[in-house]
């Protein structure tokens, strides 16, 4: 059985594509530069923000505006990262009751560090995360291993006996590269299809579903 939990946070934990959708297009629309609607950016999201920002900016667009472009929706962003973001329903619930079961939990994410804080600190100020992880310094982003090796390391065991919880085939290369049980969040940005064409060793269609897969009775 599982010992430990490791979530994706946007499009897993946290429904936040309107508020990066909302960042990415002002900066856009400021330069007069065409924007994208909501099914896009689900689609984009995923690979870290600076990756997000090039894939919304035209083909060919030259990389130092493209800094300037990234920089400022990042700022934008940072400013409203909870205007409309929202945790998806059933997870405050499993939060709730894995925090009484022991096992341990965590969070990988690619958004950048200071926006992951932000994020969780604004949903889930109370659930208890051991760790907490975003892009930064010192690890490369998912789907290399590296970040995950490390918090199964903090969090004291194996990586077969962590589940990696996530919504796109990132997060279940992710976790296969790491040796941890993939399991897909079918409610997330990119749906069942993918995660299990990703090769996805599980997949759910509701956050409580996970209490199964992990023994846990629901209460």
């Amino acid at each position: 059985m599982a010992k430990a939990v490791i979530f994706d946070l946007d499009g897993t934990l946290a429904d936040t594509i309107l508020d990066i959708a909302e960042a990415v297009n002002i900066s856009l629309a400021s330069l007069g530069l065409p924007v994208h609607d909501i099914p896009a950016y689900k689609l984009m999201v995923g690979k870290g923000f600076a990756n997000l920002v090039a894939q919304a900016l035209p083909p060919g667009y030259p990389r130092e505006a493209a800094e300037l472009i990234r920089a400022e929706a990042s700022a934008r962003y940072a400013a409203h990262p909870l205007d409309k973001t929202r945790a998806y329903p059933g997870i405050p619930e499993l939060l709730e009751a894995l925090a009484t079961t022991g096992l341990g939990r965590a969070i990988l994410s690619n958004k950048p560090q200071a926006l992951v804080d932000l994020v969780v600190e604004g949903l889930f100020p109370e659930a208890g995360f051991a760790l907490v992880r975003g892009e930064g310094p010192g690890f490369p982003r998912k789907p290399d291993p590296a970040q995950a090796l490390d918090l199964a390391s903090r969090l004291g065991l194996e990586p077969g006996q962590i589940i990696y919880l996530g919504d796109s085939d990132v997060d279940m290369e992710t976790a296969h590269n790491a040796g941890m049980v993939a399991v897909g969040a079918a409610w997330g940005f990119r749906g069942a299809r993918e995660l299990v064409q990703a090769g996805a060793d599980h997949v759910i269609e509701a956050p409580l579903d996970l209490l199964a897969l992990l023994g846990v009775q629901k209460s």
